[in-house]
């Protein structure tokens, strides 16, 4: 192992602020477990840890485990649908390989973490280092002190939930991007039938402000109610905001600026060539993050 303890733990520092952010769906709270386990890192006699990367991500693990167990009380009073904090997605090439891609990209999209809310600490935990980062199961039950039997059951009842909850949305990426930018042009535009077209019979339109800017404060699920919402929306704001489609939680999304700072965040879930989900992030504490300003 490198004597240098800084050194190390920097090498795996994009692991283990991965693994904290899927956890806890906030750049934020994901920075802070990584700091805490940062100090106890630097704190300890490392003498016996004879494989850092599995050392550091059992801290992170069990730092992330105790800090959902802790949000959870604050989540209930949240005003409005909550939606994860979104973070800017590229994987760069470091990860050539498209099946990877797809991978990583789907294990921080918003409609999966949404759905991973559902699940208790343990059950996330072992979905997040299972599903998204391959870990054994033997090294998560390590991790989450354990035994290996109850780390399956855990997976096998979180899998279940997540196929039951996570709707079956496609991936091309191309797709997402044309139907985004033809949805926010015809909102743009006062297009409602335009709009409609687009829309799939059972879209959903997801808004997240926290209660401190516009949005709807209940998931809207009528295509002509949200078509009509998005034309209203939009009337005569063309001149006042900068769009910029941007990577956002692995896929397309448009960033609304305004002033030059982020305004909102708009994105889309594709079914059968048409929108069957849209999220609208506007809540200014999730925004700032996103470093786009």
């Amino acid at each position: 192992m490198p004597s240098d303890p800084t050194a190390v733990f920097e090498e795996h520092r994009p692991l283990l602020t991965g693994v904290a952010y899927r956890m806890l769906g906030r750049v934020a709270d994901a920075e802070d477990v990584v700091q805490e386990a940062w100090l106890r890192w630097s704190a300890d006699d490392r003498g016996d840890v004879r494989e850092p990367r599995a050392f550091l991500v059992r801290i992170t693990t069990r730092l992330a485990v105790d800090r959902l167990r802790q949000a959870r009380s604050r989540r209930e009073s949240y005003v409005g649908p909550w939606l994860p904090e979104p973070i800017v997605t590229d994987f760069g090439p470091a990860v050539p390989d498209t099946a990877e891609r797809v991978l990583l990209a789907d294990s921080v999209s918003l409609a999966l973490l949404v759905v991973l809310e559902s699940l208790s600490p343990l059950e996330r935990a072992v979905f997040v280092l299972r599903e998204a980062f391959g870990f054994p199961y033997a090294e998560i039950a390590t991790t989450l002190d354990r035994s290996e039997a109850a780390v399956r059951q855990l997976a096998g009842r979180a899998r279940k939930h997540v196929d039951e909850g996570r709707p079956r949305y496609d991936v091309d990426p191309a797709q997402r991007r044309d139907l985004t930018e033809r949805f926010l042009a015809a909102a743009a535009s006062g297009d409602l039938e335009g709009l409609l077209a687009l829309l799939a019979p059972g879209v959903r339109l997801v808004g997240d402000s926290g209660g401190k800017a516009k949005a709807p404060l209940r998931i809207l699920e009528n295509a002509e109610k949200i078509g009509r919402f998005m034309v209203a929306v939009s009337e005569g704001a063309r001149d006042l905001y900068d769009l910029r489609v941007q990577e956002i939680n692995g896929g397309p999304a448009v960033v609304v600026l305004a002033g030059g700072r982020v305004d909102s965040v708009f994105q889309v879930d594709v079914r059968d060539g048409r929108i069957a989900c849209v999220y609208i992030l506007r809540n200014p504490d999730k925004l700032r993050s996103l470093g786009l300003d």
